[in-house]
């Protein structure tokens, strides 16, 4: 927001045929500070309708036409020319912690560009290491939504650093990204460089910044990488009453049978939904609340063990741990012959599960054993959830949900045969397999150890 982005648009509008105007879509202004119209149109008018000021800089600019945009700019521009891949993107960055320093001085001075060194009006800054982790956490956030719309798009950009700036040969470069025939013979120096000084040297209390750099993740080393796939919401799954307005989101693998059984208690079922009629249930039911219930990483891969591949449901599956995996499994849909032989095979299922949630397969994660981190996220693709529910925790979730809309509570059967048959083989080793496979799930809904 000062000399760099300032030095670059003075750059671009110094190549022929090429037009930078500014801050375009600023909240505050249009184009530069203290202007509130462009092409005839008044900042209200930008507001109620930023198509029409994109169409003008189109139509009203000789060549190529442009503006700056920052993450707090009106978003919806954002989309419009993300999408647009006749829209060349220039990514300027710059070290965050050069930005936030920079960006407390302007503040404290009130001097965003500088032409003459002797206007220059100095202060130091101090850090707030709240304030920068705040800062870092906007910037990083802003480049990565780029990252992933240029990603999704097919498309690039051009990125320049701050250091850039000051060649004339990358500036060229970026004139042969923009398909215009001039370039610059030197650097247009007309803008001087604001505060110089080492970083230490521009804040008031130095001294707090080593303290609040060794808390920051400057590399997300502390970020699992994720390769699991995506999924979808899973529509025609939800379990709606006919009568009462709640919505149930099933995961497979965790507890639904009887959920299903206390929702019929409340007016019957709807079920078998597409995104259209799902959307009418909706509507049709003002007030509704929508839930999950998520169910203990271990016992959950242990139903699916036993209904999707010891029954047979899974032939595929179950063919691929037999021949690729060793597992040695009885005949589909007959029990082990010991504890032992089902605690081997089920912790071979569980080291699959792992390299299956990883994208180290050759097949597709089946919900059955996705992580319930994935599956909640892709109901939140269609909406965001009301509860999630945890199962040792069912009675009062469900307690809570009947409260929320007025309906009297009613008991939800437990279901004890699957934790009775995970209690039969239950071990540390099963433990240590299942934190290793699901490893999102404890994490992110807070599992601990399994008790029998």
């Amino acid at each position: 927001m000062r000399t760099g982005s300032n030095f670059l648009e003075s750059n671009l509008n110094a190549l022929a045929g090429v037009t930078s105007h500014g801050e375009v879509f600023n909240p505050h202004f249009i184009g530069r500070k203290d202007q509130l119209e462009l092409f005839g149109i008044s900042i209200d008018e930008r507001e109620a309708n930023p198509k029409r000021m994109l169409r003008r800089l189109r139509s009203e600019t000789v060549g190529l036409s442009g503006f700056r945009f920052f993450h707090d700019h009106d978003p919806r521009v954002l989309d419009l020319v993300m999408d647009d891949p006749g829209c060349a993107k220039i990514i300027l960055t710059r070290n965050p912690l050069e930005s936030y320093v920079s960006w407390k001085i302007a503040g404290a001075t009130g001097q965003w560009k500088l032409t003459d060194a002797k206007g220059l009006k100095s202060a130091k800054a101090r850090f707030d290491a709240d304030e920068f982790q705040r800062h870092l956490a906007t910037l990083q956030g802003f480049q990565l939504q780029l990252l992933n719309r240029l990603q999704t798009t097919g498309q690039t950009a051009f990125y320049l650093d701050y250091e850039d700036l000051s060649s004339v040969e990358v500036l060229n470069g970026l004139a042969a990204f923009l398909g215009v025939e001039g370039r610059l013979k030197a650097v247009d120096d007309t803008l001087k460089k604001q505060n110089p000084e080492p970083i230490e040297a521009k804040l008031e209390n130095p001294e707090a910044l080593a303290v609040a750099l060794q808390r920051i993740d400057l590399f997300a080393l502390s970020r699992p990488p994720n390769f699991e796939p995506r999924r979808p919401a899973a529509i025609p799954n939800v379990v709606a009453t006919r009568d009462a307005p709640i919505l149930f989101f099933p995961v497979r693998s965790a507890p639904d049978t009887g959920i299903c059984n206390w929702l019929a208690g409340h007016g019957g079922l709807v079920d078998e939904f597409g995104q259209k009629s799902l959307r009418q249930w909706m509507r049709d039911h003002p007030g509704h609340r929508s839930f999950t219930v998520i169910r203990h990483p271990l016992l959950r891969a242990h139903v699916a063990f036993r209904e999707r591949i010891v029954s047979g449901q899974l032939a595929d599956h179950r063919r691929i741990l037999i021949r690729a995996y060793k597992a040695e499994l009885p005949e589909p849909g007959q029990p082990f012959p010991d504890a032992a032989s089902e605690r081997a095979a089920f912790l071979i299922f569980l080291r699959y599960a792992q390299l299956a949630t990883a994208g180290q397969t050759g097949q597709r994660v089946n919900p059955s054993w996705a992580t319930q981190t994935a599956i909640v996220q892709g109901f939140a693709t269609f909406r965001p959830l009301d509860l999630v529910i945890r199962e040792d925790r069912l009675g009062e979730g469900l307690g809570f949900l009947a409260a929320e809309i007025g309906l009297p509570a009613s008991p939800v059967p437990a279901d004890d045969a699957a934790a009775q048959a995970l209690a039969a083989i239950h071990d540390d080793r099963l433990e240590t397999a299942a934190a290793e496979a699901y490893a999102r799930d404890y994490t992110g809904f807070g599992f601990g150890c399994w008790r029998p």
